[in-house]
């Protein structure tokens, strides 16, 4: 699989990387499953792995810590907090430490910080980014990340008041339509060296139909790489095969395809942009 850098860290990575949020039992996927899963990706050179502890309640987590065992050393476990307090956040970061059976994490990141209120929380004195600078100058975390699925202007506002090391954010091809990070928000995180991270790239399965396409946009971005939620081997081997002969989006094959999506460009469909999870019928608004 192709490889790129990963920001200013100095480390690269596969552009397949693991989101293990759907490696539960909210998923039909089992706890054997969930680390015959795991194991076959890092067999195969997946080595970024996300999570969360609000994932099925640390069921996530749980499953990637029995998941790596030995191999602890060959993988990059990315996890958050969704938490603004520095108490709180800290609190959640002990509890996710010992799911993943860990005395570290790779990287650590504000999670879904969706309104420019909830970045004023976390970067308070008291707030959740207090706890990952102090994490960090522990050893506890190694870098620090934020993620946004909503508006790309409170990423924007957060890496340029503080440097973080990664964000991850929204880039499915639905994505490109409104409220793009893609537009907004890469060109910059680029230029400040911060690290990008695709997510939400088979928009909640809403463009399964276009599975290989979706994948190539998403890639063809200037990207360092891209969480694919998995919940079967099935899948896992699908990713692994178009990661595997991947090439670049020509820009008439991009028009074209989102030419056959712009009709998903609704709330409906972009259920993280819209006015609330429970309240698909309006977008969020952009204060």
């Amino acid at each position: 699989m192709e490889k790129r850098a990963f920001g200013r860290t100095g480390y690269e990575f596969p552009i397949l990387s693991f989101g293990a949020q759907r490696i539960v039992d909210e998923h039909n996927c089992t706890e054997e499953d969930a680390i015959r899963i795991v194991n076959r990706a890092i067999d195969e050179g997946v080595t970024y792995f996300d999570t969360a502890p609000i994932y099925s309640k640390g069921q996530s987590e749980e499953r990637l810590g029995k998941a790596f065992g030995s191999r602890r050393s060959q993988v990059w476990i990315a996890t958050k907090t969704i938490d603004r307090t520095r108490d709180g956040s800290l609190r959640s970061l002990e509890a996710s430490l010992k799911r993943l059976q860990t005395d570290h994490v790779e990287e650590w990141r504000l999670h879904d910080v969706r309104t420019m209120e909830q970045l004023e929380q976390a970067f308070a004195k008291d707030g959740a980014l207090q706890a990952l600078i102090e994490a960090k100058e522990q050893g506890v975390i190694k870098h620090i990340s934020i993620s946004g699925h909503t508006n790309p202007s409170v990423q924007l506002e957060a890496i340029a008041r503080f440097p973080f090391d990664s964000a991850l954010v929204a880039l499915s091809a639905a994505d490109h339509f409104i409220y793009s990070f893609a537009h907004e928000f890469v060109p910059k995180a680029n230029e400040q060296g911060v690290a990008i991270i695709g997510m939400k790239v088979i928009g909640l399965g809403r463009l399964a139909k276009w599975y290989e396409q979706a994948l190539r946009y998403t890639w063809s971005l200037p990207i360092s790489t891209a969480i694919i939620g998995m919940e079967s081997m099935e899948q896992l081997e699908n990713n692994l095969r178009v990661a595997k002969s991947f090439t670049p989006m020509s820009e008439p094959e991009r028009l074209e395809f989102l030419k056959e999506i712009i009709h998903l460009a609704n709330p409906d469909v972009l259920r993280w942009k819209a006015k609330s999870w429970e309240d698909d019928k309006e977008w969020a608004e952009r204060l």
